[in-house]
């Protein structure tokens, strides 16, 4: 595979919705370690949404898809995961704006751009102990990949490993955000449900559609 195209985004996507949803109850134990434990919940509302309305949502490019998303997510999504996934995928939908498919670089830049709305709503960054510290790391793996052309597999491989990481250190930080910062330093020894819940998703996506 060397390019994603919008049938295969769109395949990926709805995956992605139903993982959402499906896993509602494991997101909320993820979060009820160190935050309101309504993370799972508040991310499936606004995703069952989604799922609701799967056919009404445009699909004449991937930028015009996922911005159709993030107006529901927005919207339908409670708590802070509204702001931070809606704006997100709003990010998203006006890089992939026009765009049918995606090479391994326009990937990359797909999820910087899903980094830069998550920073533009929720103004963390790296090592703040949110899911940032599992998508910066599959992001910048990703662009490190493009630039040596490696194939898609190997670079969403590498780049999960990453992520991985990225999200097992969220255990040795001490959160800054979110309800979890109240907590300081007992805060130490839980992981960011939001670093986790990203990876469990990107692991899903890369077992259905890549490791074949």
């Amino acid at each position: 595979m060397n390019q994603l195209q919008k049938d295969d985004f769109i395949k990926i996507m709805n995956f992605t919705v139903n993982t959402i949803i499906d896993n509602e109850s494991y997101f909320c134990d993820l979060d009820s370690v160190a935050g309101d434990g309504d993370f799972g919940t508040s991310l499936s509302k606004g995703f069952t949404e989604v799922k609701n309305k799967w056919e009404a949502l445009k699909t004449e490019d991937i930028g015009a898809f996922m911005k159709s998303c993030s107006m529901i997510i927005m919207q339908k999504c409670g708590g802070a995961s509204g702001p931070i996934w809606g704006k997100a995928f709003l990010q998203a939908g006006r890089y992939a704006k026009g765009k049918e498919s995606l090479d391994l670089a326009e990937t990359a830049g797909f999820f910087q751009s899903l980094v830069d709305g998550v920073q533009k709503a929720g103004k963390a960054k790296l090592g703040d102990k949110t899911l940032l510290d599992s998508l910066i790391p599959f992001t910048e793996s990703l662009k490190e990949s493009a630039a040596k052309q490696a194939g898609f597999k190997e670079a969403y491989k590498e780049a999960l490993n990453k992520a991985n990481e990225g999200a097992e250190s969220t255990k040795k930080i001490v959160a800054s955000q979110g309800r979890a910062r109240y907590l300081g330093e007992r805060s130490i020894g839980a992981y960011d449900a939001g670093a986790k819940a990203v990876v469990f998703i990107l692991s899903g996506i890369y077992n259905e559609f890549f490791d074949q």
